[in-house]
């Protein structure tokens, strides 16, 4: 292992440890990564070749859930490979180009999930308030226009990031306690002030992913309004199921972080290891178990992918 603390030099090779104090079980470690990851891009794969090939799914809920898994195959491969690599390898080494690209596609796509989290909780409360009307307001027109507004508000909050740690002279240590990059903990080993990158960092979680959170949580506010308004029960419980899904998805994506955040805050005194495997596990549950979940509770989607494995069965 090369020296670690060249005061004086600005690092242009980072060395990432995996998860520390815990070398001797990384190929352990490695096994339920592997198969969550392998998992994530089967699941997600088939979800979207489903999608794209039933005409008959070719509706703005399914269309918005294309969109998800495309983003949950971009967002495990982000991080996983060079975990594994890590693991398998011992392949620590990642250059700074290469750990604030890392940065850049983990944060960006985690955004873009976020922002069709919403445009989804948007779908439920049109279908469930406006039911004559949702053909003609989501046409396939404004679903693209949707899926092109998250995609850029994303990478558009996300691309200064590019600057705001280009800029910064890293003189300090070059091993970073983790699996993959982070914004924060690649910029507090620099010798400069990093005040812009926290209030920045602070910034673009506010204006998306806290701001989504918000507008999701109003949405079924308003959901549950209109269903607790309709008469009969049978269809009471019809819109509720519709919505099953989604709510799963929502807990599993926003609950790992935030719980990961409030034991990175409060857990001071929790061993750094499980701070790692709390966010790795934030990483990998969303993409591996969303297509398990639109699988078991959308019986349209199941019907497919029995007739696709099981053609006989037709």
């Amino acid at each position: 292992m090369p020296s670690f603390n060249h005061t004086g030099v600005n690092h242009v090779v980072f060395y990432l440890l995996g998860i520390p104090g815990r070398e001797d079980l990384h190929m352990w470690i490695s096994i339920p990564f592997f198969i969550s990851y392998v998992l994530a891009l089967l699941g997600n794969g088939l979800l979207i070749f489903i999608i794209l090939t039933k005409n008959t799914l070719h509706e703005p809920m399914y269309l918005f859930l294309c969109m998800l898994a495309g983003v949950d195959i971009v967002f495990a491969t982000t991080t996983e490979p060079k975990a594994l690599a890590i693991f398998w390898c011992n392949s620590r080494e990642i250059s700074l180009n290469g750990c604030i690209a890392q940065i850049y596609f983990l944060h960006s796509f985690f955004i873009s999930e976020s922002g069709i989290l919403l445009a989804m909780a948007l779908d439920r409360y049109i279908a469930i308030c406006y039911p004559l009307r949702y053909a003609m307001i989501l046409t396939h027109s404004l679903i693209g226009k949707i899926g092109v507004a998250m995609f850029l508000r994303a990478h558009c909050t996300i691309f200064p990031l590019i600057f705001l740690l280009k800029r910064l002279t890293f003189c300090k240590n070059n091993i970073l306690p983790h699996t993959f990059c982070e914004h924060i903990g690649l910029a507090k080993y620099a010798c400069d002030d990093i005040r812009v990158n926290i209030w920045y960092g602070f910034f673009v979680l506010m204006s998306t992913v806290i701001l989504d959170i918000v507008l999701i949580f109003v949405s079924y506010v308003l959901i549950l309004r209109a269903i607790f308004h309709i008469p009969s029960q049978d269809a009471r419980h019809k819109a509720l199921n519709t919505c099953g899904s989604h709510v799963c998805v929502i807990f599993l994506f926003y609950g790992p972080g935030v719980f990961s955040v409030l034991t990175q805050r409060f857990g001071r005194h929790i061993p750094i290891y499980i701070h790692i495997l709390l966010a790795n596990v934030s990483m990998l549950a969303p993409p591996m178990l969303n297509p398990i979940i639109y699988g078991v509770k959308t019986k349209q989607i199941r019907d497919q992918v029995v007739y696709l494995l099981f053609p006989k069965l037709k």
